[in-house]
C-alpha cells in the first residue's frame, strides 16, 4: 500500500497499471477529479488499451476512484467533473453512483470485474446517509434506476444531480407536471433502454449533469435519443449542465455557472409547454 504520495498521480498510477497487467487487482484513490489529469495518458493509453492491444493476453483490472464536483469556493484546481471527458476513451467503464447503498453495489462489481473502471463519486457524497445493506452485493454496471415515477417529462441525473433532480421534480409536482427521474449509476455501459422506455412515456426530457454542456454527460444523452427515441419526443430535449467556463473561487460566481434544481424545474416547465415538432 502506499499513503498519501505528494502530487505523484502519474506515478503511482503507472505503478498501479503495471501491476494490474502482471495480474494484480489494483484499486486506485486519485483524490479530487483534477488530480486524475497527469494520470490520463496512463488511463487512456495503457489501461485501456492494453486487452485489445495484446489480442486478450493481458488485461489491467484496475479500479481509479475519485471525486468531482463543484466545491462552493474550490475554484478551477478543485472542482472539475470531467466523467464526459473519460467516457471520450474506449476500454474503461465508468460508474458515478449517488449514495453509500449504490457506491457500495457498483464497487464491488468494479473491482471483481477484469476491465479496468472509474469509479467517480462526488465530492460532497461523503456525508451521504442511506440505508445499505450489512450483507456482501454487487449492482450490476449498465442498470439505471428510476428514483421518482412520473408521466409528464423525464429528468436524466447522475451522481449529486440526481439530488437536485429530485428537489426538482417536488417541486414540479407542486405544480402540476410529473417528472420520472432516472439515476444512470453507470455511464459505460450504458442503460439506453431505460431512458428511451422513460421518454416514451413523458415524451419530455431534460438532462441534468455537473459536467460541462459541451461534449458532456448531457450532450451525449440528448444525442443518444434524439437519435433512438426521436418518435417519442413532443419538444426538443433541454440541458442543464456547468456553463463552459473556468470554475471561479468566488461562490456567487461559482453558482451562477452551476447547474441547480431550479434550472432543471425551469428547464422541464419550458419542454413541457413547448409543441410537439412539426
Amino acid at each position: 500500500r502506499i499513503y498519501f504520495p505528494p502530487c505523484s498521480e502519474a506515478a503511482y498510477s503507472a505503478l498501479a497499471a503495471g501491476a494490474a497487467m502482471c495480474g494484480q487487482r489494483m484499486l486506485l484513490h486519485l483524490g479530487l477529479a483534477p488530480f486524475a489529469y497527469p494520470a490520463f495518458s496512463t488511463i487512456a493509453s495503457e489501461v485501456a488499451t492494453a486487452r485489445q492491444g495484446s489480442g486478450g493476453r493481458v488485461s489491467a483490472p484496475a479500479t481509479f476512484h475519485m471525486s468531482h464536483g463543484l466545491l462552493h469556493g474550490g475554484a478551477a484546481q478543485h472542482s472539475e467533473s470531467p466523467m464526459g471527458m473519460f467516457w471520450n476513451v474506449a476500454g474503461i467503464e465508468i460508474a458515478v453512483p449517488w449514495g453509500p447503498a449504490d457506491l457500495k453495489g457498483l464497487l464491488r462489481t468494479a473491482l471483481k470485474s477484469d476491465n479496468p473502471s472509474l469509479v467517480i463519486t462526488h465530492a460532497f457524497g461523503y456525508g451521504a446517509e442511506d440505508e445499505v445493506p450489512d450483507a456482501d452485493y454487487e449492482i450490476a454496471f449498465g442498470q439505471a434506476a428510476v428514483k421518482r415515477a412520473g408521466t409528464d417529462v423525464t429528468i436524466v441525473a447522475c451522481s449529486m444531480m440526481v439530488v437536485a433532480a429530485l428537489e426538482a421534480a417536488g417541486t414540479l409536482a407542486g405544480e402540476g407536471i410529473e417528472a420520472e427521474v432516472i439515476d444512470l449509476r453507470t455511464l459505460v455501459p450504458l442503460d439506453e433502454q431505460a431512458i428511451l422506455d422513460s421518454v416514451a412515456k413523458t415524451g419530455h426530457l431534460v438532462i441534468t449533469d455537473e459536467g460541462r454542456l459541451r461534449c458532456g454527460v448531457a450532450s451525449e444523452i440528448a444525442a443518444t435519443v434524439s437519435e433512438h427515441g426521436f418518435e417519442s419526443l413532443k419538444a426538443p430535449p433541454a440541458r442543464v449542465a456547468r456553463m463552459d467556463a473556468p470554475v471561479p473561487g468566488n461562490q456567487v460566481q461559482e453558482a451562477f455557472l452551476a447547474p441547480s434544481a431550479e434550472k432543471i424545474v425551469a428547464a422541464a416547465k419550458q419542454v413541457v409547454g413547448q409543441a410537439a415538432p412539426a
